[in-house]
Formats: C-alpha cells, sequence, structure tokens
C-alpha cells in the first residue's frame, strides 16, 4: 500500500515558476514508476511527465517538455516535477501517481493517486 500526498500547487503569475512535491508513504516507493498528470477544468486527465523506478529514465508530454522536469529522491520517497515559464494553459489540479516498476503515459496502470494539487498560472 502506497499513500501519495501532493503539495507546492499554488497561484503564479505567467513566467513564473513553482516545484510540486508528492510525498510517499511505505517502504516499497522505489519499485514503483511514478507520473505526474494533470486536469483542467472542462478538460479530460491527460499525463504531464513521468520517472522510471531509479530515476534513469523520464518521459515527458510535448507541451511541457523543455519546461519541466521530473526528478524523484528515492531516500526521501519523494518525486517532484519543476515547473518553469509556466503558461496560463498549465492552469489545473496536479496528481501524482504510482505505479510498480516504471512509468506510462496511460493513466489506467497507475495503482495509487495523490488528492491533487491546485496550480494557477494567471496572465
Amino acid at each position: 500500500q502506497v499513500q501519495l500526498v501532493e503539495s507546492g500547487g499554488g497561484l503564479v503569475q505567467a513566467g513564473g515558476s513553482l516545484r510540486l512535491s508528492c510525498a510517499a508513504s511505505g517502504r516499497t516507493f522505489s519499485m514503483y514508476g511514478m507520473g505526474w498528470f494533470r486536469r483542467a477544468p472542462g478538460k479530460e486527465r491527460e499525463f504531464v511527465a513521468g520517472i522510471n523506478w531509479s530515476g534513469s529514465s523520464t518521459y515527458y508530454a510535448d507541451s511541457v517538455k523543455g519546461r519541466f522536469t521530473i526528478s524523484r529522491d528515492n531516500a526521501k520517497n519523494t518525486v517532484y516535477l519543476q515547473m518553469n515559464s509556466l503558461k496560463p494553459a498549465d492552469t489545473a489540479v496536479y496528481y501524482c501517481a504510482a505505479r510498480p516498476n516504471t512509468y506510462s503515459s496511460d493513466p489506467g496502470g497507475y495503482r495509487y493517486w495523490g488528492q491533487g494539487t491546485q496550480v494557477t498560472v494567471s496572465s
């Protein structure tokens, strides 16, 4: 069993930065691939970024590539999403999720989800 708690969301102006954190409970965190997803008002949930169990492999949605960076610290049971050059289109609730071994852009493969953290980017 893994419990995930996101933090770090907030209100920021366009062009600004935020760093989201996702703290995981349980001693098996290092066995899980992690993903960040987001859901904007009136839109479907979409994949943002993923990282494998060791942190050696990452993957990004085209919409955030070059602006967002996913990383993890297995000693701290935490995965991060550094978001730079934020745009109003990045406004959404951001969720972290865990699945065995590696990441996937398909939300259906994730076993555990956090409650989400709101990110609002003003123009």
